[in-house]
């Protein structure tokens, strides 16, 4: 069973400039152990339900500590039958396409 979870987390009180609150929840996903990709909105992790909800949560828990307004944005595709998603959609997009994409 494989979650694909795409989601941001942002601090609205930190000013224009918030990279360095996304590091932190980025190390929190790195650590995480499950696959992920960096996205310039957001990340996508896979993994099973349970786990992928635990890096969010402590990514919140992580922000929390400092940021007194976060918006929360996530989005998911569960499947049962598959894994290896992450990259799995991406392939099976352009071998229909017939040639490679910016991704």
């Amino acid at each position: 069973m494989s979650l694909l979870l795409e989601f941001s987390m942002t601090p609205l009180d930190k000013g224009e400039s918030v990279s360095t609150y996304v590091a932190r929840s980025l190390d929190i996903i790195d650590k995480s152990g499950l696959p992920y990709k960096l996205g310039p909105m957001g990340t996508c992790l896979e993994g099973e339900w349970d786990a992928c909800m635990a890096v969010v949560k402590e990514c919140l828990t992580t922000m929390q500590s400092d940021c007194n307004r976060i918006s929360i944005s996530m989005r998911g595709d569960f499947r049962k039958d598959k894994e290896g998603r992450l990259t799995g959609k991406i392939d099976s997009v352009t071998k229909k396409l017939g040639r490679s994409v910016k991704v």
